[in-house]
C-alpha cells in the first residue's frame, strides 16, 4: 500500500473516516481481561479485526501500550484486569546506570508478541491499513529514569539523558523495522512525555531523536504517525511540523483549531475528544457533542480526521464508542 497515496486520498476525501485510538475496549468484545490481551497475539488480531468489523474507520490502529518497551529494557510493569498496564519505580538511578544500560533484542519482554499480532491482522484486516503501536524515545527514556527524574535530569544530568536517549532510540527503530517486515503499514509513535517540556527543552532532547527514528523507517509504503498529547504542544508546533512525519496526533489538553491551524495542509492531523471525559466517562448525548464541537471547528481543514484525543479506556463503554460514529457520520450527512 502507497502510504503517500492513502494519506493524500484522506486530505481530497470530501467525506472522511475517523482514526480513533481503539484497542483495549476490544476487552468487552472478546469478553476478555487487559491482562490477557496484552499476553497473547491472538487475542490482540482478532481484537483489531472485531473494531475494524464494527467500526468504519480510516485506520487499524494497535495498542498504545506504553509498557512494552521498557519492560524490554527490564523494568517492571503493573498489569490489571480493566486498566492499561503502567512501568513501577525506574531503573536508572544514576549516569552509570544509564551507561551500562543494554540495548535488549527485538523480541525481549513482549515485544516479539506485538510483532506477531500485527502480522496476524494484516492477514484479517485488508480493507485499510494497520498501525502498529510505539513508544517516542523521550517517554521511554522518562519511563526508565522516572518522569520527574528526566525533567531534572534535563538540566543537572544532560548527558545520562542522552546517553539513555541514545539507548532507547536504537531499540525504538529496530522494533519498528520489526513491525515493517511482520506487514504493518506504520506506526503510531506516542510521545507524550516531550508535551511537557518547553519548546526549547524538546528541540534538544526529544526532538533530534525522533527525526532520527522517522527519517530511518518511513517510506512510501510506512507511515509514521506522531502522538504527542503534552498541553504545551501548540508552543512546538514548528518542531512538530518539522519532524516530517506523514501524520500527527494530538491529545485533548490543546484546542484543536489552534493546532490543525499550525500545521502543514499536506499532513494528516488528528484528534482530539476527551478519551477519559468522554468516551469513559461521558454519555452518548455528551460524545455526540463535543465530537461535532470538534469537528464543527477543525473540518474546514482538509486534512483534519478527528480522532480520540488518546488510548479509548479498556473500560469505556461501547454505547458511548458507536455514538463518536453516529456523530461523525451525522456530521458528514449535514
Amino acid at each position: 500500500m502507497n502510504m503517500k497515496q492513502w494519506v493524500a486520498e484522506q486530505i481530497a476525501a470530501p467525506v472522511k473516516k475517523s482514526v480513533p485510538v481503539l484497542s483495549f475496549p476490544t476487552t468487552q468484545l472478546l469478553g476478555i481481561t487487559v491482562q490477557q490481551l496484552i499476553n497473547d497475539s491472538d487475542l490482540q488480531a482478532k481484537g483489531m479485526k472485531a473494531v475494524a468489523d464494527r467500526c468504519p474507520t480510516a485506520a487499524s490502529v494497535s495498542m498504545m501500550d506504553l509498557s512494552v518497551e521498557a519492560e524490554a529494557f527490564g523494568s517492571e510493569i503493573r498489569v490489571s484486569d480493566d486498566e492499561v498496564p503502567t512501568v513501577v519505580g525506574a531503573i536508572l538511578e544514576e549516569p552509570e546506570d544509564a551507561e551500562k544500560l543494554a540495548v535488549p533484542p527485538v523480541g525481549a519482554g513482549r515485544t516479539g508478541l506485538y510483532i506477531e499480532a500485527i502480522g496476524k491482522a494484516v492477514k484479517l484486516i485488508t480493507d485499510r491499513p494497520v498501525f502498529a503501536g510505539v513508544i517516542g524515545p523521550y517517554s521511554l527514556a522518562g519511563r526508565l529514569m522516572g518522569m520527574t527524574e528526566i525533567m531534572i535530569n534535563c538540566y543537572e544530568e544532560p548527558e545520562m539523558v542522552h546517553t539513555t536517549m541514545e539507548k532507547a532510540t536504537q531499540f525504538i527503530i529496530a522494533y519498528i523495522k520489526g513491525f515493517k517486515v511482520a506487514g504493518a503499514h506504520g506506526v503510531v509513535m506516542a510521545e507524550p512525555a516531550t508535551g511537557l517540556l518547553s519548546p526549547d527543552l524538546a528541540a534538544e532532547v526529544s526532538m533530534p531523536y525522533v527525526k532520527r527514528i522517522i527519517d530511518e523507517v518511513q517510506d512510501s509504503g510506512f507511515a509514521v504517525i506522531y502522538h504527542n498529547c503534552g498541553n504545551s504542544t501548540t508552543r512546538m508546533l514548528d518542531e512538530i511540523a518539522g519532524l516530517g512525519a506523514m501524520g500527527y496526533h494530538f491529545g485533548n489538553a490543546v484546542e484543536m483549531k489552534a493546532v490543525v491551524e499550525g500545521m502543514p495542509g499536506d499532513v494528516l492531523v488528528m484528534g482530539n475528544v476527551d478519551p477519559a471525559g468522554q468516551f469513559r466517562n461521558g454519555t452518548p448525548e455528551s460524545v455526540k457533542a463535543e465530537t461535532r464541537k470538534v469537528m464543527e471547528a477543525c473540518c474546514g481543514h482538509g486534512n483534519f480526521v478527528i480522532s480520540s484525543g488518546c488510548d479509548i479506556p479498556p473500560a469505556s463503554s461501547w454505547d458511548n464508542i458507536d455514538a463518536f460514529f453516529q456523530a461523525v457520520d451525522e456530521f458528514y450527512a449535514g
